[in-house]
């Protein structure tokens, strides 16, 4: 990690519900995108998320390796004036908006502790349609794969109680891949095989991402 880049100060714990975000002439479409900003002292982070948060895709959304998502404040200056709306701390469906921790400087394989509980950096968020569709832009998840501002997820090593007002302390740095390079390397240079297969042989990037390189 940079200097002083070892930490992450929350700005919000974000929970949902799922429920049909489809319009009324479309088929069904279950999410729980839409989460809103919880004001409780502390929350159980078990190994399947924080509780009172929900997935309604679990097949590409929550699991183990992706039982929390993180999305960095720092990028919603950007959003704001790219897409000319005004975003709250939720927006990209993620259950912490987090403040010092971005794609850059947060690698595969790091391990923070916050509150009791101790997490571990698994894979980046891949966007989705469900995402397009909560704010009407139907380009923005390949918007968000062009920029690279795409959150990413943690999975729990530890549970335990979580607050706001516990930092993400940096433990451990198991690799140098950080998650902005994995998405440069997935969509960007699908023909550097040295380096996808370089990922692959990543023990703590998710199968998923793995079967997806």
């Amino acid at each position: 990690m940079e200097q002083g880049k070892g930490k992450g100060k929350v700005l919000s714990l974000n929970v949902g519900k799922s429920k049909n975000i489809a319009e009324l002439d479309e088929k069904e479409v279950l999410s729980a995108i839409y989460k809103h900003s919880v004001e409780e002292s502390v929350l159980f982070l078990s190994k399947s998320g924080i509780y009172g948060d929900e997935q309604a895709d679990l097949l590409n959304h929550g699991g183990s390796d992706k039982a929390v998502c993180i999305y960095p404040i720092e990028h919603y200056a950007y959003w704001q004036s790219k897409l000319k709306i005004r975003l709250s701390h939720g927006a990209f469906g993620e259950n912490v908006t987090l403040a010092g921790l971005t794609e850059e400087n947060c690698h595969i394989g790091d391990i923070f502790k916050w509150g009791e509980a101790v997490v571990q950096v698994s894979q980046p968020r891949r966007p989705c349609y469900k995402v397009a569709k909560r704010h009407q832009i139907k380009k923005l998840p390949l918007i968000i794969q062009t920029t690279g501002y795409s959150g990413y997820y943690v999975r729990v090593l530890q549970e335990g109680y979580v607050s706001k007002k516990d930092p993400f302390e940096l433990l451990d740095q198991l690799t140098d891949f950080s998650i902005k390079y994995i998405n440069k390397i997935t969509y960007h240079e699908k023909g550097n095989l040295q380096a996808r297969e370089q990922l692959r042989q990543l023990e703590s990037l998710s199968s998923s991402w793995k079967s997806s390189l």
